[in-house]
């Protein structure tokens, strides 16, 4: 099993940067006002590390 991407709904802002960067992986939920995982089966690491990057708040990461 490989690392699977999350999103720590408590310190996201919904700036929804992730969202723009990979939109096939994360998306805005309208009620949580924050973005959420789509994909977890499939996903480009490349693209998941760019959004990790970009994140203000550092609440994107790998689990194991």
């Amino acid at each position: 099993m490989g690392r699977k991407v999350i999103i720590d709904t408590e310190e996201c802002i919904g700036c929804e940067s992730c969202v723009e960067l990979c939109p096939e992986i994360f998306e805005f939920d309208e009620g949580l006002e924050k973005a959420v995982v789509i994909s977890a089966d499939s996903y480009d690491p490349a693209c998941v590390e760019e959004a990790i990057e970009t994140c203000p708040v550092e609440c994107i990461h790998w689990e194991e």
